[in-house]
């Protein structure tokens, strides 16, 4: 049997195979409270070795996108737990991926219409988030100025992921993935083309690592390090993140200092589908020799660069984001080299059941129907 669909122990979790089911957005939490749909979406799909959820926001200020589930309100934890139960009854485990956009959002989003906050003071420059226009329809909107963390802001902060994670575990869930990529706030801190302070979290590697590396230890002394994960996208360049000249020493410091941790397992995600920034092969091979840990890759993977991975020790586990969706039976699609339904990008965000919970699972009668699909 491929090494892919056979049994791991994460750090202690046992998983029934190394397929992970990466975060997707798919911004269908009303009011920012998971429903019984988001529990049918999670439950359809523990046949992967562990779903990560798509990423819910810390706080209010933590907030980018109209429509993501939140983890720090009694309803929200309410909520989650109906998700996670009706995962662990189908044998599945999961982790919830946990977020701050930083500015990547804008004033209608956040309380009383404050400004978003970052590791400066400065937009991301041609970027958008899903917000409220100014005649109050929800859209994509221009990104409000952030203003810069304070030491004591980052304190407060870090204190706000440390009660999200325990949230999670009051929810139900098997871990969290802490969203350190995507240009979010962490990265915001980590990427030096962006991160221009002269304070103690800003200029010298360690200084830019210190926010993320310091939240990590908050939130694995709460709930305990072999239930964080951690998601990064190194090279990545969504969310206006540029090359800097220490960057490759930034990322692998990260991976030292990240191995020091034992934690759940890192997550690299490569950006080269969603904006040509792939992660240079060699550099896989450099973070796989400076972090020790369960390494997962995502990226555009097929069953078979999967499995490369893998059998090669490159990855410990393989990541699968979009395939997901159109077949909630994936696992069981690649254990009995079964066609894959696509899937339909028009439906990913927002809306109702359609592309969301009505994907069936695999049955004979399919055949005809994908093979048709394939040739179009």
């Amino acid at each position: 049997m491929s090494k892919l669909l056979q049994s791991y122990d994460m750090n202690g979790t046992p998983l029934a195979n190394r397929v992970l089911m990466a975060p997707m957005t798919r911004s269908r939490a009303k009011n920012t409270v998971p429903d019984e749909k988001t529990a049918l979406y999670y439950r359809q799909r523990a046949g992967a070795g562990l779903i990560v959820t798509e990423g819910s926001q810390i706080s209010t200020e933590g907030t980018g996108y109209l429509f993501t589930p939140g983890i720090h309100t009694p309803e929200q934890i309410k909520a989650w737990k109906e998700v996670t139960n009706g995962v662990h009854e189908e044998g599945g485990k999961i982790f919830i991926q946990i977020w701050h956009v930083g500015r990547i959002s804008h004033i209608s989003l956040q309380a009383n219409g404050l400004a978003p906050v970052s590791s400066v003071d400065v937009p991301a420059h041609g970027c958008t988030c899903y917000a409220y226009d100014e005649s109050g329809e929800p859209g994509a909107v221009p990104l409000s100025t952030p203003r810069a963390l304070t030491t004591t802001d980052i304190v407060r902060v870090t204190s706000d992921f440390v009660t999200a994670a325990q949230n999670s575990m009051e929810a139900g869930f098997d871990g969290i993935e802490i969203h350190g990529a995507n240009g979010y706030l962490f990265e915001q801190f980590i990427n030096a083309g962006c991160n221009t302070r002269t304070d103690e979290y800003g200029g010298s590697t360690m200084n830019r690592l210190r926010f993320v590396l310091d939240a990590v230890d908050a939130m694995a002394a709460a709930i305990g390090n072999n239930r964080v994960g951690i998601r990064l996208a190194p090279y990545g360049r969504l969310h206006d993140m540029h090359s800097f000249p220490d960057e490759e020493n930034t990322w692998l410091t990260l991976a030292e200092k990240l191995s020091e941790r034992d934690l759940a397992y890192v997550h690299l995600s490569d950006q080269e589908s969603l904006c040509n920034a792939a992660i240079p092969k060699d550099f896989v091979k450099k973070f796989r020799q400076a972090y020790k840990g369960t390494l997962v890759l995502a990226g555009s993977l097929t069953q078979e660069s999967a499995e490369e991975l893998v059998n090669s020790g490159v990855a410990d586990l393989a990541g699968f984001g979009r395939p997901f969706i159109s077949n909630p039976d994936l696992v069981e699609r690649f254990r009995k080299n079964r066609p894959l339904t696509p899937f339909d990008p028009a439906t990913f965000y927002g809306g109702g059941d359609l592309g969301y919970v009505d994907y069936p699972p695999y049955n004979d009668s399919m055949n005809d129907d994908l093979d048709a699909a394939a040739r179009a």
